[in-house]
């Protein structure tokens, strides 16, 4: 990925964050830039013929941020479909732009699967608010203020919308086969072939002198009795 920052956040730590949420997507053609808008809260585009995404946030936004999403599920009323805005709750710049990116890149997936990218927006949300939500524990309220459960806003599998989408190489690590050491002194479980021929040396007839009890030939012990020879 092509990464540029232009704004006062951290660099290291903005790339670091949008890398980590990209996976397991490709990202190698991708180019990402950050930057002030010129005047609105927040913006983004998605070009999808470059492969490049713009991010645009605020200078003066101030947080928490109460961002108005499309994430509820629409409904129809006398011919008219209508959609209950949820707002999510963004602590900082560095989640705002975090939802701006995720947006953006369910574009870039939605037509690097093959799928039609038009009257996406409404995924597009959810898709950056279960990240918001899952990783860094933003709420979503309704217009009262009230916590929004989730089976409201999060019934549709967007990954498995866009598994066409190409994904990163799996690196495969080869671990060396192991060598065989035997260590001289360890005292070892010997098997049971081994223990036979170990068996079999134990109760062999030995040849020579016999053997004391410590396993040394037997003292010559002088006889008792006559001093001299009859």
């Amino acid at each position: 990925m092509k990464f540029r920052n232009s704004t006062d956040l951290d660099t290291d730590t903005l790339q670091e964050l949008i890398l980590r949420h990209t996976a397991p997507y490709r990202h190698d053609r991708l180019t990402v830039s950050v930057r002030y808008s010129r005047g609105a809260d927040f913006s983004g585009t998605c070009y999808y013929r470059h492969a490049c995404i713009y991010v645009n946030i605020g200078r003066d936004v101030r947080y928490p941020y109460r961002m108005a999403t499309e994430i509820a599920k629409a409904r129809t009323e006398r011919g008219f479909w209508w959609r209950e805005t949820y707002y999510l709750i963004l602590g900082d710049a560095y989640e705002l732009a975090l939802f701006v990116y995720m947006h953006e890149l369910y574009h870039h997936l939605v037509k690097q699967a093959g799928r039609n990218p038009r009257r996406k927006e409404a995924m597009c949300d959810r898709f950056a608010t279960q990240t918001l939500v899952d990783n860094h524990g933003c709420c979503i309220l309704d217009p009262a203020g009230q916590p929004v459960p989730r089976d409201l806003w999060d019934f549709k599998d967007l990954h498995e919308f866009v598994s066409a989408a190409p994904k990163q190489p799996q690196v495969k690590i080869h671990m060396p086969r192991p060598i065989p050491v035997r260590i001289r002194g360890q005292v070892t479980t010997p098997t049971p072939r081994r223990a036979e021929a170990v068996a079999a040396t134990m109760t062999r007839p030995q040849r020579g002198r016999p053997l004391g009890d410590k396993g040394t030939a037997p003292r010559h012990t002088p006889q008792q009795g006559l001093l001299f020879p009859l």
